[in-house]
């Protein structure tokens, strides 16, 4: 079941208020959305698609990017320890979804000066997860998007994340097999709690 993404943000800032208040643990909201597109702070006006699709302004980094079936978002909502360090949390995220999806077969990697996981291609080096987040009262949201067997459709009237010399591609072409976000949640939830329990305040 897919869920609208403003639905899934209101969920995102309750629980951000519940954690900075103490009322609850650090918490990870695992979904899928409905098709739309989202424009972080960077977003440019020309970068903006006009096919129909809705696109939505948010508080994250960023440029714009693509949320629909078939791909596995994760909103790790983590009170971080100071002083804070936005950078390395977005690198711990980076790690625990190579981790995750190597038990899926893909040889994931980072990029230095570039977020998400990459991955090498016959014709090029594409995305396979995409992060984008925020910090505010040194408790974090938004997060990270796992392309597992969605449509890249989406991404084609966008530069997706603003990268104009890479692609994107999916968990299922990586492998050559179809990779449902049911099959990699079970992975990512283990690996979250693996990295996550070292870090949190």
């Amino acid at each position: 079941m897919t869920v609208p993404y403003l639905d899934g943000w209101d969920l995102q800032r309750r629980i951000h208020r519940e954690v900075r208040a103490g009322e609850r643990p650090d918490t990870l909201i695992l979904l899928e959305h409905d098709p739309v597109y989202t424009a972080g702070k960077r977003t440019e006006s020309h970068e903006r698609p006009t096919d129909g699709t809705p696109v939505i302004d948010v508080d994250r980094g960023g440029k714009i990017t693509w949320h629909g079936p078939g791909q596995l978002v994760g909103y790790p909502i983590v009170r971080l320890r100071e002083p804070i360090d936005v950078v390395a949390h977005v690198r711990r995220l980076e790690r625990l979804l190579i981790s995750a999806l190597s038990t899926h077969g893909v040889d994931g990697y980072q990029v230095e000066g570039r977020s998400g996981v990459w991955v090498r291609r016959p014709l090029s080096e594409d995305k396979v997860a995409a992060i984008g987040v925020r910090v505010e009262k040194g408790v974090t949201m938004h997060g990270f998007a796992i392309n597992c067997d969605n449509t890249l459709a989406g991404f084609r009237g966008i530069i997706p994340c603003g990268i104009t010399d890479a692609g994107v591609t999916t968990v299922s072409e990586v492998v050559g097999a179809p990779v449902t976000p049911a099959d990699i949640l079970p992975t990512v939830i283990r690996e979250f709690e693996r990295e996550y329990a070292e870090v949190a305040a």
